[in-house]
Order: structure tokens, then C-alpha cells, then sequence
């Protein structure tokens, strides 16, 4: 069942309506309001839109490496599913 959590980021109240618990909601904003701060501290941006963008596109960034590692990693344990199943085949095989 959703609940309504209050959260406040970048300085202005939200209520969010979730299955997470308010704990976790609250982490959640934690770190975004985090890394707003962190694109304001780089102090190109000054208005709140630009820091949230800012921040959003480095939050993008590191979601899109993790993805790619991901992916590499899961094509990796796929070749040696692919691999293992081959030599496993060759040692079962009688010999000719």
C-alpha cells in the first residue's frame, strides 16, 4: 500500500506517495539533495533548476556505468555458462 512521505529537496517540501518505507524515501531524498549539493559546489550553476540538472546527468552517468559493467559482467558469466557446458560435454563424451 502507497504512503504520502514528506521529503524536502533542493529546499522546497514534496510529498511522495510510495511502497518504499519512509526510511527509505528518506535516504532517497538524502542522496538527492547530496548531489544537487555536490553540482553546486562545482559552483558553475547557480540556480536550483541548473544544479538539479547538473545532478541528475552525473546520477544518469553513473547508472549508465553501472549498466555497462553490469551487461559486460552478465555477458561474461553467459560465455562461461557457454564454456563450462562445453567442457562438460567434452569430458562426458566417450572417447573416439
Amino acid at each position: 500500500m502507497k504512503r504520502a512521505v514528506q521529503v524536502v529537496l533542493a529546499g522546497k517540501e514534496y510529498t511522495i506517495r510510495s511502497e518504499a518505507s519512509a526510511e527509505e524515501v528518506g535516504r532517497v531524498a538524502a542522496f538527492v539533495n547530496d548531489q544537487i549539493d555536490e553540482a553546486a559546489a562545482g559552483g558553475i550553476t547557480v540556480d536550483t533548476f541548473g544544479r538539479v540538472v547538473l545532478a541528475l546527468m552525473n546520477v544518469s552517468g553513473a547508472y549508465l556505468r553501472l549498466k555497462e559493467e553490469k551487461d559486460l559482467e552478465d555477458e561474461a558469466v553467459e560465455r562461461l555458462r557457454r564454456l563450462a557446458d562445453r567442457l562438460s560435454r567434452a569430458v562426458s563424451s566417450p572417447e573416439t
